[in-house]
């Protein structure tokens, strides 16, 4: 996992990202989605304030990039997913200003989408 620092303006907050990107075999639907949002933030203690959101995009725009945009709010920040379902691919963030345990978070994003092939970068 790639752990470079992006920056180094305001080092007096507290802030970590977490990107994880991968090719799913999981069928993905709303109520994946919301699903997903319930697991991640159970497993890394993450605190929600409010339900997530989803969108479909069908119909939207170009057929590639046909898919879902989710979000959950977090006490401490948020997380976002971005489903691309033609080519089968997701993108999420984990953005707080806790600390959590990268390693589990990327571990529960992998199993839980089943990533055939993934990438993830903490900064």
């Amino acid at each position: 996992m790639n752990k470079t620092a992006l920056t180094t303006i305001a080092p007096d907050i507290y802030r970590k990202r977490l990107i994880v990107e991968g090719y799913f075999l999981r069928e993905i639907t709303e109520a994946t989605l919301l699903a997903y949002f319930a697991q991640l933030t159970r497993e890394l203690g993450l605190r929600t304030y409010a339900d997530p959101i989803i969108h479909r995009t069908a119909g939207q725009g170009k057929a590639v990039n046909e898919g879902f945009d989710g979000f959950v709010p977090l006490v401490d920040s948020g997380v976002y997913v971005a489903v691309w379902m033609n080519p089968r691919f997701l993108s999420t963030i984990i953005y707080t200003c806790g600390p959590f345990d990268e390693d589990r978070a990327v571990r529960c994003v992998r199993d839980f989408f089943q990533l055939a092939d993934h990438q993830a970068a903490i900064f």
